[in-house]
């Protein structure tokens, strides 16, 4: 290079260093503290969920102690000689003390060992893997139901609130959230069943499709979509509209109410002001910025009411004569069928544990700040 190509190239001030690059190691500082929060707040969740399922344990194991009906007599019978009795005692393990039965009692859980039922005299794990798909299918009918027209109907209410259409959609989802389910069940099938023919009565199935269809999934709008058979897939769909809807209009009230004031609440932000001054319409803030800011407590509202119709909507069962976990229960628990009661019990906590922590994981993906230690 020569001196004058050298003399045109710039200097560096000497009194200004020049910039230097941070070495790898502070580089990583930023992403190695956002494991360890990570860590620590899956750490604190593991925590959490082994102390709700210990408490679940035990609350399942103090209440099978605490109800009146004797698990010994409704196995032999009140007219069983006193010998018979103590036998059967004995076998079932009553006689050690309590903390030797919650311990087994718990190691029996951990197998999957959870008994008999007293009234099928089938394994009660194989009661619920026949019951709980049912109301899988309904409530997950009826989650979707609910939130495809509950999130809509929220916005609309927001947008207005305060004026006519606000005042009608929130008298409607109110009047879904507040009816009697079991009435609107009645009413329903008076109407749309008995009267004019709509739908299919109660039941999942009709008795000339029942035997039909293989049983792969247990769900059985799965199952006659993969055995190709549409008429029972109509047949299907037929029985599962009307409790579907009526349960799905229960979650439509409560997704409608809770949207709305999460969107109120939004639209009160200092950002929601800027994006007007900047001329973006009422609609455009709603569904852009403020519907994407609250989509995390309105996820947690969906995933609470999900877990509510999972746990087996009894009443919507009963008067449908849906299969289902609810009618599992309620069937058990006439029949004083202890084993059974305490074990969909369990499940119905485990349930709610479940979709809460997958809330959180959800929420977490799509909002760091919400789990920030």
């Amino acid at each position: 290079m020569s001196a004058g190509e050298m003399a045109m190239q710039p200097q560096q001030p000497a009194d200004i260093p020049a910039p230097v690059e941070p070495p790898p190691a502070v580089a990583a500082m930023p992403a190695r503290a956002a494991w360890r929060r990570r860590a620590r707040w899956l750490a604190s969740t593991l925590l959490t969920v082994f102390i709700t399922l210990a408490g679940l344990l035990l609350v399942t194991f103090l209440l099978g102690r605490v109800l009146p009906a004797d698990p010994v007599l409704r196995v032999v019978g009140d007219r069983a000689p006193q010998e018979l009795y103590d036998r059967v005692y004995r076998e079932m393990g009553l006689h050690r003390p309590v903390a030797q039965q919650f311990a087994l009692f718990v190691g029996d859980m951990v197998r999957g060992n959870f008994g008999k039922s007293l009234v099928t005299g089938n394994p009660i794990a194989e009661d619920i893997l026949r019951y709980f798909p049912a109301t899988f299918e309904l409530a997950t009918l009826a989650i979707v139901i609910g939130v495809l027209a509950g999130i809509p109907l929220g916005v609309l209410c927001a947008q207005h609130a305060g004026r006519l259409p606000d005042h009608l959609a929130r008298v409607a989802s109110l009047a879904g959230h507040s009816v009697p389910i079991f009435w609107l069940g009645i009413v329903g099938l008076l109407v749309f069943y008995a009267n004019l023919g709509w739908v299919a009565g109660p039941g999942r199935l009709d008795v000339a499709y029942r035997y039909s269809v293989p049983e792969v999934t247990r769900l059985m709008l799965v199952d006659t979509l993969l055995a190709g058979e549409w008429e029972a897939f109509g047949n299907a769909l037929s029985h599962i509209v009307l409790p579907a809807t009526l349960l799905g209009l229960v979650a439509l009230g409560y997704v409608t109410r809770m949207t709305r004031s999460f969107l109120l609440w939004q639209l009160r932000q200092d950002y929601t002001t800027v994006l007007r001054l900047k001329g973006l319409s009422e609609s455009a803030i709603l569904w852009r910025h403020a519907l994407r800011n609250a989509a995390g407590p309105i996820l947690a509202v969906i995933a609470l009411t999900y877990a509510y119709l999972l746990e087996g909507a009894v009443l919507t069962e009963t008067v449908f004569a849906w299969p289902g976990l609810g009618m599992y229960i309620t069937d058990s628990l006439f029949a004083a069928d202890i084993p059974a009661v305490l074990t969909a019990t369990l499940l119905v906590g485990l349930i709610f544990m479940l979709v809460n922590i997958a809330s959180e994981l959800i929420q977490s993906a799509l909002d760091p700040r919400t789990h920030r230690p």
